[in-house]
């Protein structure tokens, strides 16, 4: 089948190349290399490679493993029921994840975040536009800046508290920035229903963008609130009415927050958005609207900044239903902040091939932005599925062993070099040939083959590097002039060996400890410490 690479048009609309153009450009000279050519698709080819959504349980399926997460279920389960007693006016209890037990608790070692002196993490709650109360967590770490960029992290849908994300939380706090989960209304701890006139606005989840697009920018206004300028919600899109009262009153009672308690090291000028599956798609569109936002990564996938989307994220959707008080809210932008879509071999469920895939079917979007003249990249785990960008520890939601630590590798990168004042040392760890030969990946895969790149579906980086010349590599399995195995990096990159890491060095005078913010002492605690 057909493979496409793009050609470059800095600075003005580009037009995707329908004749033979560069695979890879690297610096000032042209460097031509071999398009990406697809592994053939047979039936033993496809079997090897469709076993790899069985990795990840090699984690879990142990007995330590299993023993550790009764012990956190337990934990959550006492933890929710708690919350539920003391904010009996948050409706929650009858969502799939609102214990987070088993496959609802992410990966159980990264619990005791705080307690076991990993970093700091603190629950929050706010009042959406809406009027439904969302529950989350900010994350950081006491040694570090005393102004840090932040990340906003969006769940995916139905199964996805944010718990299966704070694999990915606590590694990006470690890398230097302060993040913000939550779950998205109708999921996880967060309300159902919003507030009267409201209540079925964003009702339910899956079948209306709101909660994944109107909650992202609801997510950046409390993140970027301060004891200055406390969180109130902007009216509601159906009705323009105002829910400023019950985030007031919640506040009052020590349920809500006025404003994120970690806002003293927070630099608000540097914002980067991450999501998946529906939080996807809803990223893809607020990180382009939205003038606050750096940069985009988009989980499984990357999709156009258009609340209607059709393409990118989960092959389509959500759709968001009009916005009658604020129509302004629903406008298509261009495309201008750099955006990297990460994706997998299988969606969701995982299930094998049985004919050839189009190689270029996951990078419709990267192709856009590239003709847009914006750097971009898409990235395509080998054997991984929709599921390797959400930890579920149950053996009925496959993904494969490494996917996790690749993503959380290209995430940092991605957020170090557009949203960290462009980190320079970015570019190497983004240019490296890693993956390409991954020792922890060649134990396990079948064929001994270390290379996490997928062979059925091409991935690219179009970029400019730090000192401005153009890197466009359309094939990075096989890989182009210019990549490098040097990357600053350990040579085993593990994510949870980076996050249980004490968290040492010297501490920031104005860093937070969870003293004097809200919400106050009476709070429940937080599982993870």
């Amino acid at each position: 089948m057909p493979t496409h690479s793009i050609g470059r048009a800095r600075g003005r609309t580009g037009r995707i190349g329908l004749a033979v153009v560069l695979s890879c450009v690297a610096f000032a000279v042209p460097l031509v290399a071999k398009a990406f050519q697809p592994q053939p698709w047979s039936p033993t080819t496809e079997a090897q490679n469709f076993s790899k959504v069985e990795e990840r349980q090699t984690i879990y399926d142990t007995p330590g493993y299993q023993l550790l997460l009764r012990d956190i279920s337990a934990q959550n389960l006492v933890a929710a029921r708690a919350e539920q007693v003391n904010d009996p006016g948050r409706a929650f209890s009858d969502h799939i994840c609102s214990t987070g037990e088993d496959g609802c608790a992410g990966d159980a070692r990264l619990y005791q975040w705080q307690t076991s002196g990993y970093g700091i993490v603190q629950p929050v709650y706010y009042t959406a536009r809406d009027g439904a109360t969302i529950s989350g967590h900010v994350w950081a770490t006491r040694s570090g800046p005393a102004k840090r960029p932040g990340v906003v992290i969006t769940d995916g849908s139905v199964q996805a508290d944010e718990q299966l994300y704070w694999y990915a939380a606590e590694t990006l706090a470690k890398a230097g920035y302060v993040v913000l989960t939550f779950d998205p209304q109708g999921q996880g701890q967060s309300d159902t229903p919003g507030q009267s006139p409201d209540q079925q606005e964003g009702v339910p989840a899956q079948s209306d963008g709101r909660p994944f697009f109107d909650g992202t920018e609801d997510a950046i206004n409390f993140f970027l609130s301060t004891p200055s300028t406390p969180y109130e919600p902007v009216p509601s899109c159906s009705t323009g009415t105002s829910h400023a009262a019950k985030q007031d009153f919640r506040v009052e009672q020590a349920l809500d927050n006025a404003y994120n308690p970690f806002w003293a090291i927070l630099d608000s000028t540097r914002i980067g958005l991450a999501g998946h599956s529906y939080g996807a798609a809803g990223v893809s569109y607020i990180g382009q609207w939205d003038p606050r936002v750096s940069a985009v990564v988009a989980w499984d996938n990357l999709a156009a900044p258009d609340p209607n989307q059709k393409t990118g994220a989960s092959g389509g959707g959500p759709e968001e239903l009009p916005c009658p008080a604020n129509p302004a809210d629903r406008t298509i932008p261009p495309i201008t902040k750099p955006a990297l879509g990460l994706s997998a071999d299988y969606f969701l469920p995982p299930t094998p091939n049985t004919s050839q895939p189009n190689p270029t079917a996951k990078t419709t979007e990267s192709f856009a932005y590239t003709s847009a003249g914006v750097d971009t990249g898409e990235i395509i785990i080998r054997g991984g599925s929709h599921l390797d960008f959400s930890f579920i520890p149950n053996v009925a939601f496959g993904a494969s062993l490494r996917g996790a630590d690749l993503i959380d590798w290209y995430t940092t990168a991605w957020f170090d070099k557009y949203v960290k004042s462009h980190d320079p040392t970015a570019d190497a760890r983004l240019l490296t040939t890693r993956w390409q030969s991954d020792n922890v990946e060649a134990a396990i895969d079948p064929n001994h083959d270390g290379n996490m790149f997928s062979f059925y579906y091409q991935s690219r980086l179009d970029i400019h590097l730090a000192h401005g010349a153009a890197f466009d590599c359309e094939d990075l399995r096989t890989g182009c002039p210019a990549m490098a195995g040097a990357d600053g990096a350990p040579p085993d990159y593990s994510y949870i060996t980076l996050d249980t890491t004490p968290d040492s060095g010297s501490v920031p005078a104005d860093a937070p400890y969870g003293t004097g913010l809200y919400p106050k002492t009476a709070q429940v605690p937080s599982p993870v410490g």
